[in-house]
């Protein structure tokens, strides 16, 4: 990398912004599919491993099984199906060795601004140094971000009133330390998501009491920790076989739900809402406390493994409280009910804040990009801006099962441009497609972000599937030059050489002295 106003950046095929999950998997495909591509990650922090390395609080883990959270090249062979989050760093740091990527990967540089110029078929990346401060420039033909979609250095925190007054300590999930001791503590989670689902019973273990107290519902299902099939496939097949067969079973299951829960969701309402009532038996307030006003996959369901909430609400250690907050106080938080719940720690698992890109500034020849007025192409490009693919997940299922299909896709489309001579490749928008919104989803951390988002279409290649299998399908049988995407050739400038009577004559080398 040069700083700015270097002659001479450093050229590459392909610049991946992010080294999580993402970023490693993307590179893994390149590495293996596309090895004549000059490629280099580019990660704001010290580590890979993104949110897998971020995410320090007690308890952290997926929320997908890791047969389909994890990649389909690299079988996961550890025990636990639902993994801890050093585990999943682990599982990436190992992938990034086996396949060499973590020679690639240039640390402490944060993407600002990206310029696109059509007449060089090139970006230029304009990348913040963390320790020195300074701008460096790198120049690539195809830019990769896989930032994730949440930003790193700020989360979704509302103020509430009296914050000031509290005597002890507010801490967010995505900040927590190892310093933070809430051992023998009375602790008050608020939120009912994910991570405060994952949080309570691991605080559990240590705290006095452990209260979540929630503004409404989520739908909560528990599931073992192991898969007793992929146990069972990997005495008898080789891990790969093993890693195969459970993986498909774990997608067709995950699918046969979701699909039954948008057909049937009074059904699936009155399964899941057995099963929490089988966990903490007939006396317990189900109806406030895990029943929700939304439709099963509406939003996500919160997996708990072994049961282990329901475990350390029925042993007392932990609590669900159903209200709104009117104002925090000295010794804890007082409610809209009047109730006031003591604690020493306050826990704000409160969500995430969305953003595309790592919050970077994308600027195609001289126009700066507003993702909010684009429409996403495949759920993986910008209308109207060039040579550039983005990595997000799925909102009901494994986030890494649309990873591989778009970096495979974006292999596939790169031998594709070799083949036929192309070095611009444009998905151009349909004034007259209908809009919808990128992701059909009503969890809050969504809702809030819908305003700078990409918009869908209501037709293909627009129309997001949110259907794994749809996805494999459409995008391994998908023509490149389907009328949408435009593929060009880099322009070719002419040389303009001065006339004879225009040259100026040689300049005589000048003789050095040694003294």
């Amino acid at each position: 990398m040069d700083r700015i106003g270097s002659v001479e950046p450093e050229h590459l095929d392909v610049a991946i912004v992010g080294a999580g999950l993402s970023g490693v998997g993307v590179a893994a495909h390149l590495a293996t599919k596309c090895p004549g591509k000059r490629f280099a990650l580019f990660e704001a922090r010290a580590r890979m491993g993104g949110t897998w390395d971020l995410f320090r609080y007690p308890g952290i883990r997926s929320d997908s099984d890791m047969y389909t959270l994890g990649y389909t090249f690299k079988p996961w062979t550890a025990g636990k199906a639902i993994a801890d989050g050093p585990s999943i760093l682990r599982y990436i740091e190992e992938t990034a060795r086996e396949y060499r990527i973590d020679e690639k990967i240039r640390y402490g540089v944060r993407l600002e601004r990206a310029t696109w110029s059509t007449d060089d078929a090139r970006w230029t990346l304009e990348l913040r140094d963390a320790e020195s401060g300074e701008v460096r420039r790198v120049t690539a033909k195809f830019l990769f971000a896989c930032t994730g979609y949440y930003k790193y250095d700020e989360a979704h925190a509302p103020e509430f009133e009296g914050q000031g007054d509290f005597a002890g300590s507010i801490v967010h999930p995505q900040f927590w330390t190892d310093d933070i001791d809430y051992t023998g503590k009375r602790v008050v989670v608020i939120g009912s998501g994910a991570t405060a689902m994952t949080l309570v019973p691991a605080l559990a273990e240590k705290a006095a009491h452990v209260t979540m107290l929630q503004r409404s519902p989520t739908y909560v299902v528990s599931a073992p920790d192991r898969d007793v099939v992929a146990d069972f496939l990997r005495r008898h097949l080789s891990a790969g076989a093993a890693y195969g067969v459970t993986r498909w079973k774990n997608v067709l299951r995950a699918m046969a739900l979701y699909s039954a829960a948008r057909r049937f969701p009074n059904a699936i309402r009155k399964l899941l809402l057995l099963g929490v009532k089988r966990a903490l038996g007939e006396d317990y307030d189900i109806g406030t406390h895990f029943s929700p006003h939304y439709n099963p996959w509406d939003q996500r369901l919160c997996l708990v493994p072994n049961g282990d909430l329901f475990d350390a609400i029925k042993r007392g250690a932990a609590s669900v409280v159903t209200d709104h907050i009117d104002r925090f106080t000295a010794g804890g938080v007082r409610l809209a009910s009047g109730e006031e719940l003591e604690a020493d720690l306050i826990v704000t698992a409160t969500g995430l804040k969305l953003q595309l890109f790592g919050g970077a500034e994308l600027v195609v020849d001289g126009k700066r990009v507003e993702p909010n007025e684009a429409m996403a192409y495949r759920a993986m490009m910008v209308s109207d801006v060039p040579n550039l693919a983005f990595a997000v997940g799925y909102t009901n299922a494994s986030w890494t099962l649309k990873i591989d299909l778009v970096a495979d896709y974006v292999c596939r489309m790169f031998d594709f441009m070799d083949a036929n001579g192309h070095d611009i490749c444009t998905p151009q928008r349909d004034p007259d497609m209908p809009e919808v919104p990128l992701l059909d989803f009503s969890a809050g951390y969504v809702q809030r972000a819908l305003g700078e988002l990409p918009r869908a279409g209501e037709k293909h290649p627009w129309r997001i599937f949110e259907n794994y299998f749809l996805d494999r399908v459409t995008l391994n049988n998908a023509r490149f030059d389907d009328g949408v995407m435009k593929f060009a050739k880099r322009k070719v400038r002419a040389v303009v050489r001065p006339r004879p009577d225009e040259v100026a004559p040689p300049v005589a080398p000048q003789r050095q002295t040694v003294a």
